[in-house]
């Protein structure tokens, strides 16, 4: 089970994961906050990085006076265990009870509807 990152941490995440290259470098990640509107502090961002570290999500390595994170956990991996923890709390488990939420809650669009009904479709058949 993986453990719970702040909205901090999950933005640098999704900086790591949304990068071409196998690793990123510190001053990537700082130029894409700032990029995103959300500056951090060299000092800040070395303690969340440390704390990705320390929680399984990212592996360091030195290089020089640099360091390099790669990431250790996926986007899908992440997304997936937090649906399952978010389902768990709000739908006791319940994959059903939570499509229907989305249905008759009126939350998609019409092409998510008929999106996802090809995909419910796609998936009676696998």
């Amino acid at each position: 089970m993986l453990q719970q990152i702040s909205d901090a941490e999950h933005e640098i995440m999704k900086i790591i994961w949304g990068n071409s290259q196998e690793v990123t470098l510190f001053p990537y990640i700082m130029e894409e906050l700032t990029l995103r509107g959300r500056p951090c502090q060299k000092n800040t961002l070395i303690v969340l990085l440390s704390r990705l570290v320390q929680k399984g999500f990212l592996k360091a390595k030195k290089i020089g006076r640099h360091n390099e994170y790669t990431a250790l956990v996926s986007e899908m991996e992440y997304q997936t265990e937090q649906t399952k923890n978010f389902m768990n709390k709000m739908y006791e488990g319940s994959a059903k009870e939570l499509v229907s939420n989305l249905i008759f809650g009126d939350l998609l669009a019409d092409e998510e509807y008929e999106e996802l009904r090809s995909l419910l479709e796609k998936g009676r058949k696998a």
